[in-house]
């Protein structure tokens, strides 16, 4: 397989050290342990820095590993089989293999190389992939931090590219740049005719960082944004608006920004991936070691959000829908910030 990576090197955090822990990537992991007073069970086990999480026509999952620059096919609970580094990958700080998205066969990717932030698509064959074909490039990268990362296909069949600032706030408030945007391009890479501005991919601007990105219901698309020192957000995406970063952090009532529906201080959240799950919203929190569930109305009312499994697993990085109607979320304890627990890092499956 053409796949080969360059090993290198939230938010609210300092910059990612090295991850810890033994890289166990070539062997199965341990065979999942069910957690009957949580609803909850493992996966999958021994994976370093899970990142992005992408369901195959089968329902089999595949898994982008930020540090390795490895996807891994996950065909059953409790099996894990390498697929191989993607080429290009310059794993440092916060960058890496970060999102991926699958639409039926190909696979798209998002990660960090020694010059940019990029997309990529790639063929699986059910046994590997093939070479990456970027389809957007020049997406900046700073390095070590802010490098955002979540991709997701729309109900409209476009694909949304969250990226982060890369710690140059102004460059969130420009529309010639793609850092600190919610971009949105057609799966070949060219830009949809109906996008705020003709030729150009950005969708909404004015973030600091985003990671997390899921539609409701009934279409309406949510991100959850890092803060700097007093609040991360949760917003509602209007095409064409200005969420306010550098400005504002958080609900300052400016005319022309838009304010966030829900904040929360840094220690409770740090918020990174987003679903939507049984009529609620689901975020993963690192720095809160909590999923926040938040019920959706049908008019996009909010109800109060519910921490759950606060501290018990640590960091929560991903989490996303599965094919057979549960939940899935990954730790993060091995990304330089977290304590990794035996085991770690883990994508865990929760049921109502």
């Amino acid at each position: 397989m053409a796949l080969l990576a360059t090993a290198c090197t939230d938010s609210t955090e300092p910059p990612d050290g090295q991850p810890t822990g033994t890289d166990t990537t070539a062997q199965p992991t341990a065979q999942p342990a069910q957690t009957e007073e949580s609803g909850v069970r493992d996966v999958a086990t021994d994976l370093e820095v899970p990142w992005g999480i992408a369901f195959l026509p089968d329902g089999s999952a595949l898994i982008a590993e930020r540090n390795s620059g490895v996807i891994k096919h996950l065909p059953e609970p409790g099996v894990v089989n390498d697929l191989g580094e993607v080429e290009g990958v310059a794993a440092r700080g916060e960058g890496g293999l970060l999102g991926l998205a699958t639409s039926g066969a190909t696979v798209f990717a998002y990660f960090t190389t020694a010059q940019d932030n990029r997309v990529v698509r790639m063929q699986f064959d059910g046994q590997s992939l093939g070479a990456p074909t970027p389809i957007l490039t020049g997406i900046p990268t700073g390095g070590s931090r802010h490098d955002g990362g979540r991709i997701a296909f729309g109900p409209d069949g476009k694909l949304y590219i969250a990226t982060g600032e890369i710690g140059d706030p102004p460059l969130a408030q420009d529309r010639s740049s793609l850092a600190g945007k919610i971009l949105r391009i057609n799966p070949d890479g060219s830009i949809p005719d109906d996008n705020p501005e003709p030729q150009s991919p950005v969708w909404s601007f004015g973030h600091r960082n985003i990671q997390g990105l899921a539609w409701d219901s009934q279409g309406r698309l949510w991100a959850t944004e890092y803060g700097a020192d007093t609040w991360d957000e949760l917003n509602l995406i209007e095409p064409g608006g200005n969420y306010g970063w550098p400005t504002a952090e958080g609900r300052e009532g400016i005319p022309g920004l838009i304010d966030p529906v829900l904040q929360w201080t840094p220690a409770e959240a740090s918020p990174s991936g987003l679903a939507y799950y049984d009529g609620s919203l689901w975020v993963a929190n690192l720095r809160g070691e909590r999923l926040f569930e938040i019920p959706v109305g049908a008019d996009g009312q909010l109800g109060e959000p519910v921490p759950l499994f606060v501290e018990e697993y640590g960091r929560l990085r991903t989490v996303v829908p599965a094919p057979d109607g549960s939940l899935w979320f990954t730790t993060s304890n091995r990304d330089g910030r977290g304590t990794p627990r035996d085991g770690d890092d883990r994508i865990l499956q929760y049921r109502r």
